[in-house]
């Protein structure tokens, strides 16, 4: 019968978004007794996206993400589901302070600094981070009044209000906004830390509020913003690490987060077709008369309430879809959802990317002058060097460097900044870099070895009014081509798991509508 035939669903893009949504399907229909038929399209030669882990000579080394937060447990149970449970580690017991690079220096942040509000006085007081005026400025929070109403606004616009250019520039922009690669004045506080905006309407003062928050917070799982399990392998997960991991803020996988992608494709591979150097071009609605006239001809009578789709490929084939997921940059997935709705490219097309890229420099552990006992420095905007930020990763994890030696990572770019770095040769970065690590740390040796790691158009800026442009391209999906789900970094989360929350989000939603049309 036809209302028993195989659903067939299509997954533009084999990133981590994409293969979760996969993962999920699979999961909710067989839980469900639907047969259904996965084609995931990835346009590169492999899989994964960003999340990609080399391994050289003993080293591990992530060329995108190398961590997860732990309270951010789709992960987590992900990797428990993929009998993954025991790769997850914790940072080095004692590393949890690092610095900020100011003229020259590394300062430690001082301690209590929350979400780069104060919120022990000892510390702010006495830091060199910030003088006399920036300080007296930042106390200042204490007696300003709220901002009326719950608008949107820029990440910068609110801590300048309440804590002033010198606590935002100097300490909170280095922190926060290199995150996502951009301007803290850019960037909607919404989308990336709507804690700051809740915390000023309930407490009016940033530092009333986050300090009350530091004494009574008790060491607990925050909750994420993703759908209910449905299915019975889902259930009874614990979402907590094993072991000295459940003490860590941050968690990655011994093997390098490239692990989890790689169980999901053996997950994957027996039932669904992944299918590589592919890209998708468009995908288009088929007619309604034409889907309710094939029907009446196969003699079942049955008006189909939803639209099938055709999705075509850069090669010139096409496919029929029941559902489609587009897992793809937000302006991957306006070129392919603009031949159907021009309006919808538009505001995926409005999200802008940033460009950036990592060096690598692995070097004896001898020839480093310095006791490297920190997760590493973040450089302030207004320091205009080609840093942002760099990261002492054998430091912060075991397993990334072999005994005797150490791995550090720095990153280079950022939103509106510098783009001519992104033309020079990989030679002139890597010397650029190693200058300004001499110039902040003080190394000179030369490294063991170098690597650099090109991520063009890969940082999505959540740019004011961000969280209203996606509810209003999912409400646009959801009128005119109900069936096709998009997330990714580019919607509602940059990390690993909230790449894999949007993709079992969706899988719920794919779900859905293959139930309406069986």
């Amino acid at each position: 019968m036809d209302n028993q035939r195989t659903k067939q669903v299509v997954i533009a893009g084999g990133g981590i978004t994409g293969l979760s949504a996969a993962y999920y399907i699979q999961q909710f229909c067989r839980a469900n007794d639907i047969t259904v038929e996965l084609i995931i399209v990835e346009k590169n030669d492999r899989f994964g996206g960003h999340v990609h882990t080399g391994k050289r000579d003993g080293f591990v080394i992530e060329r995108g993400p190398d961590s997860f937060l732990a309270r951010k447990t789709s992960i987590i149970e992900l990797m428990q589901e993929l009998g993954m449970g025991e790769e997850i580690v914790g940072t080095r017991p004692g590393v949890s302070h690092s610095y900020i690079a100011y003229r020259n220096k590394l300062h430690p942040i001082p301690d209590g600094f929350m979400l780069g509000v104060p919120t022990k006085w000892k510390p702010f007081v006495t830091t060199r981070l910030l003088s006399l005026r920036g300080k007296v400025r930042a106390a200042a929070d204490l007696v300003l009044p709220r901002r009326p109403g719950g608008e949107d606004e820029s990440l910068g616009h609110l801590l300048r209000r309440r804590l002033g250019d010198e606590v935002l520039e100097q300490i909170a922009e280095p922190l926060l906004a290199g995150i996502y690669a951009g301007n803290a004045d850019g960037l909607s506080v919404q989308a990336t830390f709507p804690m700051l905006q809740e915390t000023e309407q309930k407490h009016r003062s940033l530092i009333v509020g986050m300090l009350g928050m530091r004494k009574s917070r008790a060491p607990k799982q925050a909750t994420q913003p993703t759908v209910q399990p449905t299915v019975e392998a889902t259930a009874k997960l614990t979402s907590q690490p094993p072991g000295t991991a459940a003490r860590s803020m941050f968690l990655s996988a011994s093997g390098g987060l490239e692990g989890v992608v790689a169980q999901l494709e053996q997950a994957l591979s027996t039932r669904a077709h992944l299918i590589r150097n592919t890209e998708i071009s468009r995908v288009t609605k088929v007619d309604q008369e034409q889907e309710q006239t094939k029907d009446k001809n196969k003699g079942t009578g049955k008006e189909k309430d939803r639209g099938h789709y055709t999705v075509h490929f850069n090669n010139g084939t096409m496919l029929a879809a029941d559902a489609v997921v587009i897992a793809t940059p937000a302006y991957a997935a306006a070129d392919i959802l603009a031949h159907e709705h021009e309006p919808i490219a538009e505001r995926l097309r409005s999200i802008p990317y940033a460009s950036v890229m990592n060096v690598v420099l692995a070097y004896r552990k001898q020839d480093v002058g310095i006791d490297l006992n920190a997760s590493g420095f973040v450089v302030p905007r207004k320091e205009e060097r080609k840093i942002t930020a760099c990261t002492w990763t054998s430091s912060k994890w075991a397993h990334t460097a072999p005994e005797g030696h150490i791995l550090l990572r720095a990153y280079v770019g950022k939103y509106g900044r510098d783009p001519v770095s992104h033309q020079l040769a990989d030679d002139d970065i890597i010397a650029e870099v190693r200058r300004e690590l001499q110039e902040t740390m003080g190394i000179s040796a030369e490294p063991v070895f170098t690597e650099i790691n090109r991520l063009p158009l890969s940082m999505p800026q959540y740019q004011v009014g961000h969280l209203k442009r996606i509810a209003e391209v999912e409400q646009m999906l959801a009128d005119v081509m109900p069936g096709v789900y998009v997330g990714g970094g580019g919607y509602r989360g940059i990390g690993v798991p909230d790449c894999i929350s949007q993709g079992k989000a969706m899988a719920e939603k794919v779900l859905g509508t293959l139930l309406d049309t069986r």
